[in-house]
């Protein structure tokens, strides 16, 4: 462009001398509308170079900041990538110990379940055991009942008939019984024997115990006694013999015991508690046997 505005000023020089006025100015004119356009070029020219500048360093910036941006999405992809790594690792585990964790409860419902079922089977023992147990009660007030009914006429000898802790007692003075210092049983006392036997004989499963009784004083008599105890002993043994007279009572279910003087149930410092002290008695308690098997399946 510079070499052809030059190239037209030589032009123009050289054909001023030769050209009319009117043609150098269109010339000149021309020039100048030339120059002016050239002018205009160069200035579009140079803002179009700063526009493209510019542009450049937004591309640059632009470029650098998508490079950063790339960067940090491989990084976030590596993560990610770690991350589920990690969860499909933990999901492994989680199904691992929950698989574990359903075997363990499994178990601790199968134990439970064994353990209702033993609690069941120690219920129905424990309802059995209660229903025994006041059967057996029911079956000794009864009896008491009854041994009241059949030795009514012998009370104002010396005869009771109490129930106690679960047991009947029969106590029987030995004035009913025993003249002094003897074991064998008088005529009256037989009789009340045998009403004891009778309602015995009714009721095979209770146990028989028959305790011999003295009181203080030592026996000082002459014979095969050797005191007391020996006394109160033979005087139990032989209620034992009379009650065997009864052959529906059961030996087995009997049991002999002499006690001496050291079980006093009245002080022997009075005439009247030493009479008391004197005395047998029948203790009649249930047979423990089966309650005893129910109580140890439940240990």
């Amino acid at each position: 462009m510079k070499k052809k505005i030059l190239s037209l000023s030589i032009l123009l020089l050289s054909l001023s001398a030769c050209v009319s006025n009117r043609v150098f100015n269109d010339l000149e004119s021309r020039y100048a509308e030339l120059k002016d356009n050239f002018n205009r070029q160069t200035k579009t020219i140079e803002s179009l170079n700063e526009e493209l500048k510019d542009l450049t360093e937004k591309y640059v910036s632009q470029e650098a900041s998508l490079q950063q941006t790339e960067d940090s999405l491989n990084l976030k992809q590596q993560k990610l990538e770690q991350l589920e790594s990690s969860l499909d690792l933990l999901k492994l585990q989680s199904e691992s110990a929950l698989k574990e964790r359903i075997t363990e409860n499994e178990g601790l419902l199968k134990k439970i379940a064994e353990r209702e079922n033993e609690l069941a089977d120690r219920m129905a023992r424990v309802v059995e055991l209660e229903g025994l147990i006041a059967r057996q009660k029911q079956a000794m007030r009864n009896l008491k009942e009854r041994l009241s009914d059949a030795l009514l006429n012998f009370e104002d000898k010396g005869l009771t008939v109490e129930a106690r802790d679960g047991k009947v007692y029969v106590s029987m003075e030995n004035k009913l019984l025993f003249k002094s210092g003897s074991w064998t049983v008088e005529a009256a006392g037989q009789n009340a024997i045998k009403s004891l036997a009778g309602v015995l004989a009714e009721n095979p499963d209770i146990a028989i115990l028959i305790e011999g009784h003295t009181d203080n004083v030592p026996y000082r008599g002459k014979g095969p006694l050797k005191g007391n105890w020996d006394l109160s002993t033979k005087r139990a043994t032989a209620i034992v013999n009379q009650l065997l007279e009864n052959p529906d009572i059961l030996p087995q279910n009997l049991t002999a015991a002499g006690r001496g003087e050291y079980l006093p149930i009245a002080p022997n410092s009075t005439r009247s508690g030493r009479a008391a002290n004197r005395r047998i008695e029948v203790v009649l308690s249930p047979q423990l046997d089966e309650i005893s098997q129910i109580i140890n399946t439940l240990d």
